[in-house]
């Protein structure tokens, strides 16, 4: 009689769960439904442009704008060999000149970004408020305001039209040094910081050997912002540059879409250049997501 009791409480059926207002059975998966449409919607909406690029390089100068925006074609070989060999392959001089300002750029950015973000957390001194406010003002300040100033500024040195020109006002990040500081504040207890101290390190050996792996995260989410950043700018290469051989890719597509007006083949050039620009980007966001982590702390447990 205990087996056939044992055996009938096993096999007998759980009841679904009811809510407590209407009784019926609870569906957990239902309110999930809502933001998965938005997150998915959205995704769509961004992925969209990317998607017409990669067919529309596909397509001849012919079928371009004749045919279905997203029936692909057969000439994407075409388009990359004539890309290539437009003005003695400055395509690709383009590109190197954008790896250039933004790999050097975003590096130099992360690291003063670190620096300064460590020490407005970490260190008290007169006028760290203020430092700290006038930081956030820059941060809302945009970009475009700064062109100008900065163009007069780097004119009276001589610097304008160098590579100087891109690389210098791309060093300093207003909102990078935000994020740092917010990240030393919760990343590097000052437990650890003092211990340091008590063993003897310099201060700038503590920020290298001990703050600055518990900060790798947040300094490689600042190098991936200022790199995008740099990659995409127009503005500060177009008022600062005047030879095309110093030309980001942005840049020289945009003066290669000006000459398609006249010349209408060029506008598959800059389509099919224009996919080649991305890739360096997904590939980065790709290589580099792994040293992102959700536990703020990681970095120390590695250290």
């Amino acid at each position: 009689m205990v087996i056939e009791s044992a055996e009938s409480t096993t096999t007998r059926p759980v009841p679904a769960t009811r809510t407590a207002a209407s009784g019926r059975p609870s569906r957990p998966g239902r309110a999930q439904l809502v933001p998965t449409a938005l997150l998915l919607i959205g995704a769509l909406y961004c992925l969209l442009p990317v998607a017409w690029v990669l067919v529309a390089s596909t397509k001849s100068g012919s079928t371009l704008f004749t045919t279905f925006t997203f029936a692909p074609s057969t000439s994407l070989l075409s388009n990359l060999t004539d890309l290539s060999t437009y003005g003695d392959g400055i395509f690709w001089r383009w590109m190197l000149n954008t790896a250039l300002y933004a790999g050097v750029g975003a590096v130099l950015s992360a690291a003063v970004s670190g620096l300064s973000g460590y020490t407005l957390a970490k260190y008290q001194f007169v006028g760290r408020s203020v430092v700290f406010n006038v930081l956030i003002a820059g941060v809302l300040v945009p970009g475009i305001i700064l062109a100008v100033p900065q163009y007069l500024l780097l004119a009276k040195v001589g610097l304008t039209d160098t590579y100087w020109s891109v690389l210098l006002p791309s060093i300093v990040s207003p909102y990078g040094i935000y994020l740092a500081r917010i990240y030393a504040a919760a990343a590097v207890p000052d437990s650890v910081i003092e211990a340091a101290r008590v063993d003897g390190a310099s201060e700038f050996g503590i920020f290298r050997r001990v703050a600055m792996p518990m900060m790798v995260p947040g300094l490689i989410t600042v190098f991936l912002f200022q790199f995008v950043a740099i990659w995409n700018n127009f503005l500060l290469p177009f008022i600062m540059l005047a030879d095309d051989d110093r030309f980001p890719v942005t840049l020289g597509l945009y003066t290669l879409l000006n000459q398609g007006s006249t010349q209408p083949a060029l506008y598959r050039l800059v389509i099919t250049g224009s996919l080649l620009s991305i890739i360096p980007l997904v590939a980065l966001f790709l290589s580099l997501q792994r040293y992102w982590r959700v536990d703020l702390i990681s970095g120390s447990v590695k250290a």
